[in-house]
């Protein structure tokens, strides 16, 4: 999901490839011109994401220029993230087209499976750089190698060229995108209020992270995990590496996140700098509180089905997207306190 801050319209992807948009009075609508996504497993339609400094009110998102990521179809029964960059043009509120999409990034190399693309979106506070998580695609060993995108954060100028000044800047392609690495499946990333980047990945059979993201850091997988492989073979917890990068708070058993926000409105002043964090196995959302670089949970809340998004409307409200696998599920949720403010 994504809110258009000057419209107030909430843009919301669907994984078998279709965009839809959701006006401030509930009217819903559709936006054509879509990519051919590669669906299935965890495969298609993945993040949306405005590009900074669009800020002008207006009825329809007419004009606005958007980033997605996709799963993308290669030779052989390859598959890979992409990134792209169109703009919308609506003849309505409620009916755009996007216009001009462009793939401006891709994962390398495309490699067999459906999982673990990752392709979360995050802008720098100040608009000038895109930072883009890309998952080890559930072969392990690339989160290690440098000449690889795979199982990274990545730092790129808005056109998805790499930025100036990464880690590894003076190394070719695509070694000069890297940001950190040792990763697995990032599907949260996100700025702190003091500018400071951080990811929520899976583990394996446990060990999700929260991580605070830094240039050039090893995060360690698959040397290390708080968890262990799904067949029950043990991995070599994070404390026995005290040269790769510990997360400040994980959990076993998981949450399974979805995705996750630090909250900055007016509607629930008590949560303000703290990170909401929607999890998949068990249905929660869970509230995490920061001392210094380190996290602990402060709360978990039971909700009715598996929180695949989470974001902060420009009201300051909060909005739950449900998984749609379950029966009865698929919703879009707002929250708003008990009690007006």
């Amino acid at each position: 999901m994504a809110f258009d801050k000057g419209t107030g319209i909430l843009l919301v992807t669907e994984r078998k490839g279709a965009l839809k948009l959701r006006l401030p009075d509930g009217k819903i609508g559709s936006v054509s011109g879509l990519p051919k996504v590669a669906y299935g497993g965890q495969g298609g339609l993945g993040d949306v994401a405005f590009a900074p400094g669009q800020t002008g009110a207006g009825p329809s998102l007419d004009g606005r220029t958007i980033y997605l990521s996709w799963a993308e179809a290669g030779a052989g029964d390859t598959r890979g993230a992409a990134l792209g960059r169109g703009k919308l043009a609506c003849a309505q509120p409620t009916t755009c087209a996007l216009e001009d999409l462009s793939v401006i990034w891709r994962q390398t190399p495309k490699v067999s499976g459906q999982g673990h693309y990752s392709h979360r979106i995050a802008f720098s506070p100040d608009g000038k750089y895109l930072f883009l998580s890309s998952g080890d695609r559930q072969k392990f060993t690339p989160a290690q190698d440098m000449s690889s995108n795979l199982g990274k954060v990545l730092r790129l100028n808005l056109d998805g060229s790499p930025a100036a000044g990464n880690p590894y800047a003076d190394k070719g392609a695509p070694t000069n995108q890297i940001w950190s690495y040792g990763h697995r499946n990032v599907l949260g990333l996100a700025f702190d209020a003091q500018g400071r980047l951080w990811d929520l990945e899976h583990g394996p059979a446990g060990g999700d992270e929260l991580n605070l993201v830094k240039p050039g850091q090893n995060y360690g997988w698959p040397l290390v995990s708080n968890g262990d492989h799904y067949d029950g073979k043990p991995i070599p917890r994070h404390s026995t590496r005290p040269d790769l990068a510990p997360p400040a708070i994980s959990w076993n058993p998981v949450i399974a996140p979805g995705n996750f926000l630090f909250y900055s409105g007016d509607q629930f002043p008590e949560w303000r700098g703290q990170a909401l964090i929607g999890g998949m196995s068990p249905n929660v959302l869970v509230r995490v509180a920061f001392e210094g670089e380190r996290a602990r949970e402060v709360s978990r809340t039971p909700v009715s089905n598996r929180i695949r998004d989470i974001k902060q409307s420009p009201d300051g409200t909060v909005w739950l997207l449900e998984d749609g696998k379950e029966s009865g599920a698929g919703r879009l949720l707002k929250l708003v306190p008990d009690k007006p403010r």
